[in-house]
């Protein structure tokens, strides 16, 4: 297989750079001795979200505020259908991990804390990809990150560099959970972690993907037990392990030993990004030493060839000596096509969790209306991470439509819009400030302090002045502590990554569509709830309870919602 990593864009990114580049390396598999083609993998975790132009889905932590597995269902169709348009026919998605601890960069990534919402959310997803004619139009999901991930513990990253963090130029933190220790015992894991992945299975996933964890000290990419005994064995999974990026290296120092181990664990297939030969090599010379079992190698290369044929890759004429152009399964043209835009929409809406409520929402429509906040009207900031590049970042890094673009669109409009809360002497009826986290992903957004930062605080005061009501939106990929924002806002609403629709939040707001997303999530309002106990009972009597997972206030729309097809 070949994959693009995150930022890893052919040409300019559009999806006809990404069309014609996939292309060329699938005909060039095809000439090969065998004539048996790759099978092209990609990061869309949600949406084909490394192509310009593409539909961006929100995160699945937003997701998982929908509770609504059809929703799930339909957007992972869409994206399926976006992804086979340029070539690629595998998606590095869903990620099933059940977070536990909010500090964990990744916790935007999961649908949930409650496993059985992940179990329920991460089957319609791999039924979304894979589609009802997976050789026609389907796209392999992938089951990530097998397993426990979302358990590991504060600190047990170590605070160490990983070996392969030194290609990234500028890349130097430290990371403090990502890819950390899993310390809980075996009931645990299988209750919590490992239910979402037996769904997964049952609905037909063919491909998993390790992670990068511990658990009690032995890295699961080396782990036969969970692998091989558990996974292929007491599940049945006969798909293919694929390895994460570079994740062998960290079994061992030696290469060689990294390979052993992790291929008699019961990895299929290797993700080698930059030196495929030497691993080759490496495999070559174990079995040939007997070091390893060329069984093991029959059995890896049996699973992939088996997923190859069921997606369609072995059907049809295979030529050795003649260039073979199949044109990808899905026209260009659905990239970024409005059906899909509008069913993004759609799911921004749904994933829109009102936390808190005096009175002021829906806005009315005679209301003055003052907009504020740098996440209001940036694509990238609410996009977050794995959008066109790895990391993600703030500004117009693909098209879309910003809370601001939806606000203006009411009738009295807005009278007056500023990033930084620079709005004069003007006075409105109510006012909407984002506050937000810039894009992060993995252990570079391991967050000892979740915090809203002190100037994001200081332009909600500032705005408070100026307005008679004031509703607060959170752009964040996990819950944040809102300290004094509490005291200024009279409406709080959690609007989590939304992508490139994010006017699907003001639809909201506007009382356009009925509100009833519910938090995937506990929502603490201490620090010592971040990591606590579920019931918060650890700040003492005088501290308010976390908001509980499946908290959320109704909003009936306060005109009719508009014209939208359903996503089932």
């Amino acid at each position: 297989s070949v994959l693009s990593g995150g930022g890893g864009n052919p040409g300019d990114g559009s999806a006809d750079a990404w069309r014609a580049h996939v292309r060329s390396y699938v005909d060039a598999s095809r000439r090969s001795r065998l004539g048996i083609p790759i099978l092209y993998g990609t990061d869309a975790v949600h949406g084909h979200n490394n192509v310009i132009d593409a539909t961006i889905f929100p995160h699945n932590i937003a997701m998982g505020a929908t509770r609504d597995a059809d929703l799930v269902r339909a957007v992972a169709r869409a994206s399926a259908l976006e992804t086979a348009a340029t070539g690629a026919r595998w998606s590095f998605a869903p990620c099933l991990a059940v977070p536990q601890d909010p500090r964990w960069g990744r916790t935007y990534e999961g649908f949930s804390q409650d496993p059985s919402l992940v179990a329920t959310l991460g089957a319609a997803a791999v039924q979304g990809w894979h589609g009802d004619d997976l050789p026609a139009t389907g796209v392999l999901a992938c089951a990530k990150h097998y397993v426990g991930e979302g358990a590991t513990v504060w600190g047990s990253a170590g605070g160490h560099r990983h070996p392969w963090i030194d290609w990234w130029d500028g890349w130097g933190a430290d990371w403090q959970i990502d890819q950390g220790d899993v310390v809980i015992d075996e009931d645990e894991l299988r209750r919590v972690h490992l239910r979402p992945f037996t769904a997964a299975v049952r609905a037909g996933a063919l491909t998993v993907m390790a992670c990068y964890c511990s658990w009690h000290g032995r890295r699961v990419h080396a782990h036969r037990y969970l692998l091989t005994d558990v996974l292929k064995g007491e599940l049945g999974f006969d798909g293919f392990v694929v390895s994460d990026w570079m994740a062998i290296d960290q079994l061992h120092p030696d290469h060689a030993t990294a390979v052993a181990r992790a291929l008699a664990a019961g990895v299929d297939m290797v993700m080698v990004p930059f030196d495929h030969r030497r691993f080759v090599a490496t495999v070559v010379e174990l079995v040939e030493q007997e070091h390893l079992p060329v069984e093991r190698i029959d059995d890896a290369v049996a699973r992939i060839l088996r997923v190859k044929a069921r997606i369609g890759l072995l059907d049809g004429r295979v030529d050795g000596r003649a260039e073979v152009r199949d044109e990808p399964p899905v026209p260009v043209e659905v990239v970024g096509c409005e059906e899909h835009r509008t069913l993004a929409r759609t799911a921004v809406s749904a994933s829109t969790v009102v936390l808190t409520d005096d009175g002021v929402l829906p806005i009315p429509d005679d209301a003055t209306l003052l907009a504020v906040g740098e996440a209001i009207d940036d694509i990238g900031i609410g996009c977050g991470g794995w959008t066109i590049s790895w990391e993600g970042a703030a500004g117009a890094v693909t098209t879309g439509r910003t809370i601001l673009d939806g606000l203006r669109s009411r009738p009295g409009g807005v009278v007056a819009y500023d990033p930084h809360g620079a709005v004069g002497d003007v006075r409105a009826d109510v006012g909407v400030v984002t506050i937000h986290e810039l894009p992060y992903v993995e252990g570079g957004g391991d967050r000892a302090d979740l915090s809203v930062p002190p100037d994001q605080i200081d332009v909600v005061a500032r705005i408070r002045d100026r307005v008679d009501r004031l509703v607060v939106v959170v752009i964040s990929g996990r819950p944040l502590l809102l300290g004094a924002v509490l005291e200024h806002a009279d409406a709080l609403v959690a609007g989590w990554l939304p992508g490139s629709q994010a006017d699907g939040i003001a639809d909201v707001l506007l009382g356009r569509v009925s509100c009833t997303g519910r938090l995937p999530v506990r929502w603490p309002r201490t620090e010592a709830q971040v990591s606590g106990s579920p019931t918060g009972s650890d700040d003492g009597d005088e501290a308010p309870p976390p908001l509980p997972v499946g908290h959320g206030l109704d909003l009936a729309p306060a005109a009719g919602p508009p014209d939208r097809p359903s996503p089932a």
